[in-house]
Parts: C-alpha cells; sequence; structure tokens
C-alpha cells in the first residue's frame, strides 16, 4: 500500500469527493479512482460504496479506518519530530482552548512563549464543549486549555489554577455597589445563561440547587459576551467568570464575586496519554504549565 492510496482513503471516507481529491492533489480523477481500487483489492473487501453523487465507508471501510488514521497521525507525528530535532524552537503547536479562556488566559500565554520563542508558529482553535477532548484524542491538535476534566482514557488532565464565578448585573441593579453577595440573593431574580449542554450551565445550576432555588432563565446562549450584552439590556444577571481588569473597559456592568463554596471553576491542560508533544509543543506545556500553577 502506498500513502496517497490511504490518503485518499481517509479523505473520501471523511467527505471530500474524488474531484476536490484530486484538484487538492493535482492528481487525475482516474487516478485517484485506480489507486482506491487497488486499496480494496489489497484489502480483499469493498471499502467504499457510491451513494448517489458521492462515496460513503462500507462496514469494511469504517473498519478500517480508525486503523489507517492512526498510522497516518504517527507516520506525521515521526516526520514533524524528524524535523523539530534539529531545532526545537521551530514548529508549529496546535492549541484547543473553550472561548471564555480565549478572552484573557490563552492570548497572555502565547504572549509570554513568544518572547522567548519567536520562531514558534500557532494553530489556534476555539472549541465547544461538547468538543472538548476529542481534538487531543485524535491527534489534530497537541494539546487543550479547558475546565472540562476529560472522560476519554486517552487524554491526561492536569488541573493546574482556579478561576472565581460572580454575577454579571447592571451598573443601576440594587446590589451593584456591593464587593460581593451569596446566590441565594438572587432567588427572585431572572437569569440568562448558556445552554445546558454547556458546562458552565451546569455549574450555574448546580450553585443555584445548593442556593435553595432553581433559576428562572429568560434567555440561553451559547457566548458569555451575548450574556454580558442582554445582562447591560437589563434582561437579567447571569453567573460568569470574573473577568481580569481591563483599562478603559465599559462600566455598564458590575461583576460581583460569589462567595458560595464551590463558585469558581478549575483550569488545567489536557494533553494525549498515548503520544509524546513533540519539542515546541512540550516546550509550550511547560511555559504554560508554569504560568498557570503561579495563578494558583
Amino acid at each position: 500500500m502506498d500513502l496517497n492510496q490511504l490518503r485518499w482513503f481517509t479523505h473520501v471516507a471523511d467527505g471530500v469527493t474524488v474531484t476536490e481529491v484530486s484538484d487538492l492533489d493535482r492528481a487525475s480523477q482516474s487516478g485517484v479512482s485506480r489507486a482506491l481500487a487497488r486499496l480494496e483489492a489489497e484489502v480483499g473487501m469493498p471499502l467504499l460504496q457510491r451513494a448517489g453523487r458521492t462515496l460513503r465507508m462500507t462496514r469494511a471501510g469504517a473498519t478500517f479506518k480508525p486503523y489507517v488514521d492512526k498510522a497516518l497521525h504517527s507516520l506525521d507525528d515521526g516526520l514533524a519530530a524528524v524535523s523539530q530535532q534539529t531545532s526545537p524552537e521551530s514548529g508549529t503547536v496546535a492549541i484547543a482552548f473553550q472561548p471564555s479562556l480565549g478572552a484573557w488566559l490563552v492570548p497572555t500565554l502565547v504572549s509570554v512563549f513568544r518572547r522567548e520563542h519567536p520562531d514558534v508558529r500557532f494553530d489556534l482553535r476555539q472549541v465547544r464543549d461538547k468538543q472538548s477532548a476529542r481534538l487531543v484524542a485524535t491527534g489534530e491538535i497537541d494539546l487543550e486549555i479547558t475546565t472540562i476534566r476529560p472522560r476519554l482514557s486517552s487524554v491526561r488532565w492536569r488541573p493546574l489554577a482556579t478561576e472565581r464565578l460572580g454575577v454579571a448585573v447592571p451598573a443601576d441593579h440594587e446590589a451593584a455597589d456591593r464587593e460581593s453577595v451569596g446566590l441565594a440573593e438572587f432567588r427572585d431574580a431572572t437569569f440568562v445563561a448558556l445552554r445546558e449542554s454547556y458546562q458552565l450551565r451546569r455549574v450555574t445550576d448546580l450553585l443555584c440547587r445548593e442556593a435553595g432555588f432553581t433559576p428562572t432563565v429568560a434567555f440561553e446562549g451559547g457566548e458569555i459576551d451575548t450574556l454580558i450584552g442582554f445582562v447591560t439590556a437589563g434582561l437579567g444577571v447571569a453567573v460568569v467568570p470574573l473577568p481580569r481588569p481591563v483599562a478603559g473597559a465599559a462600566t455598564s456592568v458590575r461583576y460581583l464575586p460569589i462567595t458560595d463554596r464551590d463558585a469558581i471553576r478549575q483550569i488545567g491542560i489536557a494533553v494525549s496519554a498515548d503520544r509524546p508533544l513533540l519539542p515546541a509543543a512540550a516546550n509550550f506545556h511547560a511555559a504554560a504549565t508554569r504560568h498557570l500553577s503561579r495563578l494558583a
């Protein structure tokens, strides 16, 4: 089997058409089709079947693909490792992170690292909670900065710092001048919150239950910035991570630290438990660990 056969098979299995594969790799469509046919002949079973204008995996193809993915990832890692051995100051570090950490933490970590490693490049990806750890497990990214403990045995997560939660209220709210609040004080308030699939929403609901009430939610969204916009408009209050002070920041919203126990979330780094980090990524992991440990 040659590499083109395997790579073209994974592309088509992931939904890329033969035409698109031929355009990307500057090969003829008939050449790609013949290569896929040779691969099926070597495997001894059909791997793809036509469904309208596209090709879909057969049962044998679906069984075969994870092994091909793993082999190609290992090969790519090996080639990258060899190229970086002579210069660990080069390469690309692929990082995934939750959107709420992209507002302050991830830019800080990248900025601090680049001062000492200016030639290292970054592939930065925001991920939703439901995607957490999957990109690490598949090898698509090197590490993930996240508040979610992975459930996958192939991913290792180490909590390194905690982030306090607070209640965001409009500037004219009766509690706006308070230094801190207990969540029970908002039992009669209207909330704006993330959707139930988000970890922060689950933490919010749990904190409210522990404070003796179920929150009345007027709006559910997918971005903390959207929640803050509705808080500013007076639609409700929101439980959010306490923001870092920013010079010249808008004062239309007040952030009140919550005094309830467990009104925090842990921040950690997730990495593969099966594959070692390449040199540039390992350097970043060490630097990020030191920075987060200082925050703790």
